[in-house]
This record gives structure tokens, C-alpha cells and sequence, in this order.
């Protein structure tokens, strides 16, 4: 009656072999083609560095300026205007500005690359229902998997860096903006479509002139998830060399340090609200509009 309580298992010694065969492959591929992959990075790394500088190097009254014009532009509302600005100040008055900069290079960036990735790809998981069902299942392991875990394929492939943490945190934030991208096509009326067909709009033209302008709120719940976990990816990707507020968490908690956590974890609430403000507001607008042009 044993086997009913051991649960039987692979053979130890062949899944053993399988293990050391992956990571013996991966540590070949790292010793034969390692600068061959640093190189094609290379361009990457230099976008990275020309983000951070521009940002870290900008007078602070110019970005507080420009975020707070931001937050105009997407919310029209003083209050949000308000908040940002204060928030902003309380970051640079507890002396934790320059990090924030990196921080705030850092989430934009890889912002800017998870959309530019993510929407072309909701768009593709949209249209054909194979690619769909795979991507689907590609998705639900990338969101469920532990984000450390995404740290461990990067460093063996391109050490400790920058680049190695930008990536981990676009795999890790990039599920949201490809998923609701889907959902916001997919949720656009039926009578909306008959009647671009009616009107003989091509299957582009009803795409990108119908679909996506009115799938645009969603794709902004998106946008704004995504930029949440990126900022929750920030202190993790610093294990691997990745600078900024995530790297100050980091360090007090190697050192026990309670003040220095605290203030660094406040300052990334503060960005992280920064964000989510700005991007909900804007996809509120959007949706007050597209419900006006429907009435």
C-alpha cells in the first residue's frame, strides 16, 4: 500500500540529465555567441542610456513642468495637476531624486517598447484564432510565472546590466497591453462593424479607423497595468544591476536599513501613483468621448 503514499516520479538520474543537457546548452551558447548577442543589444543599450540621461539630466523644474503639463493634457483636471506636482516635490525634497529619474527613464522606456510590441501582437491575437489560443496559453505561464524567474534566462545569456533588467521587466509587464488590446477589439459592437462594411471599408481601414479608436479606453486599462508592473518589476530587475530606486530598496533591505526602505518604497508609490493617475484619467476621457459620439 506504499505507492498509494509516493507519488510515483521520473527516474532521478535521466531528469538530472535533461537539467544538466538545458543548462549545459545554454552555458555553450553563452561562451560561443556571448558577444555576438552583446552586440546585437548593443543598439538597445544606447536608447537606454540616451533616455536616462535626457531625464536624469533635466532640470528639475523642466520635468516637473512637463509631467504636470502631461497630467493636464490627460486628465483636464487641477486636483490631478496638483497632485502631481506635490509628489513630485516630496520625492526631490527627501533627497531621492536622481534615482527617481532612473526609476522614471526606466518604467517609460519600457512603456514605450511593451506597446510598441504589445499592440501588434493583441492586434495578431485577434485576428487569427490559432495564433490566438497559443499566444493565450504563452500568456497565462508569463503572468503566472514568479518574476524572478525571468531574471535567471537573461543573466546567463547577457550577465549583469542594464539590458539584462529592461528585458526582464518588458517580459514581465507586457502581458496586460496585449491582452486588453485583444479584449478592445473584440468588444467593439457588432452594428459599428456592419456598418463600416456597409459603408465598404477595407478589413485595414475598418481596423485601424473603426476598431481602434473605439477599442482605445481599453487599450489604456492596458497601458496602465502594464506601467504598474513595471514598477513592481523595478526592485527585482535591481538584483541584476538595474539602477534607481529599486537598487536603494535593495540595499536596505541587505542591510536592515528601515528609514532608507521606507522612504525609497513611498517614493515608488508616489511614481506609481504619478502614472496611474495620468493614464486612468486620460482613458476616462477617451471614454466620455467615445460614449458623447455615440449619443
Amino acid at each position: 500500500m506504499d505507492w498509494l503514499f509516493k507519488f510515483p516520479q521520473i527516474d532521478p538520474d535521466i531528469l538530472l540529465s535533461v537539467k544538466r543537457a538545458i543548462d549545459g546548452s545554454l552555458k555553450t551558447l553563452t561562451r560561443n555567441y556571448g558577444q555576438s548577442i552583446e552586440n546585437f543589444f548593443y543598439p538597445l543599450q544606447q536608447v537606454l542610456i540616451f533616455f536616462e540621461r535626457v531625464i536624469s539630466n533635466a532640470p528639475w523644474p523642466l520635468v516637473v513642468l512637463a509631467l504636470a503639463a502631461i497630467a493636464w493634457f490627460a486628465a483636464r483636471s487641477v486636483k490631478v495637476v496638483v497632485a502631481v506636482i506635490l509628489m513630485l516635490l516630496a520625492i526631490g525634497l527627501m533627497g531621492l531624486w536622481p534615482d527617481a529619474m532612473k526609476t522614471i527613464s526606466l518604467v517609460l522606456t519600457a512603456t514605450l517598447f511593451s506597446i510598441a510590441i504589445g499592440i501588434p501582437l493583441g492586434i495578431l491575437m485577434n485576428r487569427y484564432k490559432r495564433v490566438g489560443a497559443i499566444m493565450q496559453t504563452v500568456l497565462d505561464v508569463m503572468q503566472t510565472m514568479p518574476p524572478f524567474v525571468y531574471l535567471i534566462p537573461v543573466v546567463m545569456l547577457l550577465g549583469i546590466g542594464r539590458v539584462p533588467g529592461f528585458i526582464a521587466v518588458v517580459i514581465y509587464a507586457i502581458p496586460p497591453i496585449i491582452r486588453l488590446t485583444d479584449l478592445g477589439i473584440r468588444l467593439v459592437d457588432k452594428e459599428v462593424l456592419e456598418a463600416a462594411d456597409a459603408y465598404g471599408c477595407s478589413r485595414s481601414q475598418k481596423l485601424w479607423k473603426v476598431q481602434m479608436p473605439l477599442a482605445m479606453p481599453t487599450i489604456m486599462a492596458g497601458i496602465n497595468q502594464t506601467i504598474m508592473m513595471a514598477l513592481g518589476m523595478v526592485v527585482i530587475a535591481s538584483m541584476i544591476g538595474v539602477q534607481g530606486l529599486g537598487l536603494n530598496v535593495l540595499q536596505a533591505i541587505a542591510n536592515q536599513y528601515f528609514t532608507q526602505g521606507i522612504f525609497n518604497g513611498f517614493a515608488i508609490v508616489g511614481i506609481a501613483i504619478i502614472f496611474d493617475r495620468i493614464s486612468q484619467a486620460y482613458g476616462h476621457r477617451l471614454q466620455k468621448h467615445r460614449g458623447a459620439r455615440h449619443d
